[in-house]
């Protein structure tokens, strides 16, 4: 047997999509009208100017060196001191070093009350110190 076929059956509706096409753009020119665009700020990348060579010191910054050892003897600027008097010693090299700084070199075996004493003492006469503790080598 012999089928016919429908020459109207095969085809297929065609969708007009004009008016979705409408919409979609009545939408995009509706969201781009009521957007709120941001007022960003870059970041500022341009590197600032290199410093110039002369502000190197050409010597460094002398020092005075207090060391107290493991047997609570004081010395300073490797002459033997008593550590009640470190303080006026380091007036006197201050006096012929101006803008020294301090640095207070303690055993780790020393007692700690030299060390606080010390620092009290160079501290109320207005000396800036610095601590360095030093281990023994064993």
């Amino acid at each position: 047997m012999r089928r016919r076929r429908n020459k109207g059956q095969g085809d297929e509706a065609a969708v007009d999509m004009t008016p979705m096409l409408d919409i979609v753009f009545i939408m995009l020119i509706f969201f781009i009208v009521t957007a709120n665009f941001l007022d960003e700020r870059g970041v500022d990348l341009t590197q600032p100017p290199p410093p110039p060579d002369t502000d190197i010191p050409l010597e460094p910054k002398p020092a005075i060196t207090v060391y107290v050892d493991q047997q609570n003897t004081c010395s300073v600027d490797g002459g033997q001191t008593e550590c009640d008097r470190v303080s006026l010693a380091v007036e006197r090299l201050l006096a012929d070093k101006p803008g020294a700084s301090v640095i207070l070199r303690v055993n780790e075996f020393a007692r700690h009350g030299v060390l606080v004493m010390l620092k009290d003492e160079f501290d109320g006469r207005g000396l800036g110190s610095k601590i360095e503790i030093v281990k023994n080598a064993s």
